[in-house]
C-alpha cells in the first residue's frame, strides 16, 4: 500500500484539488488489448422490464442517504461528435446523428470503460447519445446486450417484453429520458456559430452560450437545463446507485455539466467554464451517500487510466479469469 492522491475537479482554476487516500498499484489501461498501464486502486443502481424498480429512501431532506453502506460506479459520457458539431452549427434539441469520427469516439469510449461494471444505462431521447451508449457497450467485456426499454404506452411495454429469464440476465436496460436532452437553444438552433457571432456580436453570443441564467431567444439557459436534468438525476438515477447498481449516463454537454455541477458542488460561476470533450468517459464512485470523482482522461490523446477502487479491480480480475 502506498500513499497517493484521489482527485476532484475544480473548474474555477482549471486544476485538480487533491485529497489524500490510500491506494495500491494495479495494471489497468487499454482493457481490450494486451497492453496495460499502471493505475491506482483506491481503498475506499428507472424501471424497466429487464430489472426491478428501485426507490430511494427519503429522509425529508432531499439528500442521497442510502439504506446501507454500498459502493456503486457512475459513468458519465458526452456523446461522440455529431454531424452538426462537425458543421459548427447550434444543435440543441435537434435530433442529429453521429459523424464517422463520433462513431469512433464512442467505440474508443467503450474500450476505456470495458472493465467497469454497468447494470443500467440512461440516455437522452436523442439519437446521438443513444448511438454513443450502444456503440460503447459493444466494446464491454461482459458482452451483455443493451436494450432500449419502452414505457411510452401499455402496448409498447407489452410488445417489447422479454419472456426468457436467461436472456434478461444477459441484457442491460437502456432508459431514455427527454430530461437528459441537450439544452434547447431556441432560435439559434441550426445557425452557424461563427455567422451568429458576426451577426449579433461575440459578446452577446458568448453570453447566450456561457452565462448561467441568460437564455438565447426562445431557448433555455443553463440554469433551466439544470433544473430538469438534475431533478431527473436525483429522482431516477440515484435510486439505482443507492441500491448498489452500476450506472452509465450518456447525454450532452449542458445536461452533463448540470449534473457535474451537482455532483462536484460547483458554483454557477465555476460551471460555466467547465468544458466536456466528446466521447470521454468520467468515472465517479457513489459510496455512503457521497459522489467521489475517480478519474477521467483530459482528452482523446490521453491514456485511459482511472483510479480503480478495490471492488472495481476485483470485477476486472473476474473478467480476466472468464477469458482465460
Amino acid at each position: 500500500i502506498v500513499s497517493a492522491q484521489s482527485h476532484r475537479w475544480n473548474s474555477k482554476n482549471s486544476r485538480l484539488d487533491r485529497r489524500t487516500a490510500n491506494v495500491r498499484l494495479v495494471s489497468v489501461g487499454s482493457c481490450c488489448s494486451g497492453n496495460r498501464k499502471l493505475g491506482l486502486v483506491c481503498a475506499s443502481g428507472s424501471q424497466s422490464s429487464v430489472i426491478d424498480p428501485v426507490h430511494l429512501p427519503s429522509n425529508g431532506k432531499g439528500d442521497h442517504s442510502p439504506k446501507k453502506s454500498s459502493e456503486s460506479s457512475l459513468i458519465l459520457i458526452r456523446h461522440g461528435e455529431s454531424m452538426w458539431n462537425e458543421k459548427n452549427l447550434f444543435t440543441g434539441c435537434v435530433d442529429v446523428p453521429l459523424t464517422p469520427k463520433g462513431v469512433d469516439e464512442a467505440i474508443e469510449a467503450g474500450k476505456r470503460i470495458c472493465n467497469i461494471p454497468i447494470d443500467v444505462i440512461f440516455t437522452s431521447a436523442m439519437i446521438r447519445s443513444q448511438m454513443t451508449a450502444m456503440l460503447a457497450m459493444m466494446q464491454h467485456r461482459r458482452k451483455k446486450v443493451p436494450i432500449i426499454t419502452h414505457k411510452e404506452s401499455e402496448q409498447a411495454q407489452s410488445w417489447s417484453k422479454i419472456y426468457s429469464e436467461d436472456t434478461k440476465e444477459q441484457s442491460i436496460p437502456v432508459i431514455t429520458a427527454w430530461q437528459l436532452n441537450e439544452r434547447m437553444y431556441g432560435e439559434l438552433q441550426g445557425l452557424n456559430k461563427q455567422e451568429t457571432a458576426d451577426r449579433f456580436g461575440k459578446e452577446q453570443v458568448h453570453e447566450w452560450r456561457r452565462s448561467y441564467d441568460t437564455p438565447p431567444p426562445n431557448g433555455e439557459s443553463l440554469e433551466m437545463c439544470a433544473d430538469r436534468a438534475v431533478s431527473y438525476f436525483k429522482d431516477q438515477v440515484v435510486p439505482h446507485l443507492t441500491a448498489g447498481k452500476h450506472v452509465m449516463v450518456a447525454a450532452h454537454a449542458n445536461s452533463l455539466r448540470s449534473i457535474i455541477m451537482h455532483l462536484d458542488k460547483l458554483t454557477s460561476q465555476e460551471v460555466i467554464s467547465l468544458e466536456l470533450s466528446t466521447g470521454i468517459p468520467m468515472l465517479y464512485i457513489f459510496k455512503e451517500g457521497e459522489f467521489i470523482r475517480r478519474g477521467s482522461p483530459v482528452g482523446p490523446s490521453e491514456a485511459s487510466v482511472y483510479a480503480y477502487t478495490r471492488n472495481l479491480a476485483t470485477y476486472r480480475d473476474t473478467l480476466d479469469s472468464m477469458v482465460q
